[in-house]
């Protein structure tokens, strides 16, 4: 069973403003409730106990919203990593020391899905599980391919889209020098540089496996889309 996880909730969601201008976007509602909320029933759910919040913009807010975790029987770490975000890679290395050395969920909080977190392996052969989708209208060309093997490659057909959702292993970081020391934020202090780098690089050593989730999922990146998962979150009346 996974007992840690992070949510990556630190980004300035430029395209959704006005909305992000005062709320972050995890922190935004859709079905009457929050976007980080449906992460954090799940989570419980699947037996995690603790999880990290990484949070810059408006971090203040994070705990003022969600207290220490205690509502959903979870004890929550959260992370302020100040006015400019780590990024998805500098956050993730900021926060391993809270997430110990098995594997841990990693979740972006601003996406929705009927994810069943429950069913991802544990045991993941390798350094990463993505939970990979249909590619959406606003990403035709998708991220990533995957085999009948269930083995994740940064090349190859039919493409598909990564869902935000992942199972990783601490090593997956191991040579992040070595991959993205060439970018300009890896030589910060804290570093900033994306996962993405990470993840082909190890999908290229055969590294990371995958599963194509058929069912519902959303990135809530515009106004737009949060207003159509609020409309299919919320009860419509009979008749």
């Amino acid at each position: 069973m996974i007992e840690r996880a992070i949510l990556f909730a630190a980004g300035r969601g430029l395209r959704m403003r006005p909305l992000t201008d005062a709320t972050p976007k995890p922190l935004l509602e859709a079905g009457g409730r929050r976007l980080i909320e449906y992460h954090l029933d799940k989570l419980a759910a699947a037996g995690v106990r603790e999880v990290v919040v990484n949070a810059s913009h408006l971090a203040p807010l994070f705990p003022a919203a969600l207290g220490d975790g205690s509502r959903w029987k979870l004890a929550i770490h959260h992370v302020d990593e100040g006015p400019e975000p780590l990024e998805t890679g500098g956050g993730l290395l900021n926060a391993l020391p809270l997430l110990g050395q098995e594997p841990f969920f990693a979740i972006s909080a601003d996406v929705w899905s009927d994810v069943d977190l429950a069913r991802l392996s544990r045991d993941i052969d390798g350094d990463a599980h993505l939970v990979l989708v249909d590619n959406p209208p606003h990403h035709p060309r998708g991220d990533f391919a995957l085999d009948a093997r269930a083995r994740v490659h940064a090349q190859g057909e039919p493409r598909l889209t990564y869902a935000g959702i992942a199972v990783l292993r601490p090593a997956l970081l191991d040579d992040w020098r070595e991959v993205v020391g060439g970018e300009p934020g890896a030589g910060m202090n804290p570093p900033r540089f994306a996962l993405a780098p990470l993840l082909y690089a190890a999908a290229d050593r055969g590294r990371v496996g995958g599963t194509h989730h058929r069912g519902a999922w959303t990135d809530v990146g515009t106004p737009a889309r949060l207003a159509d998962l609020d409309s299919r979150l919320r009860p419509h009346p009979s008749g």
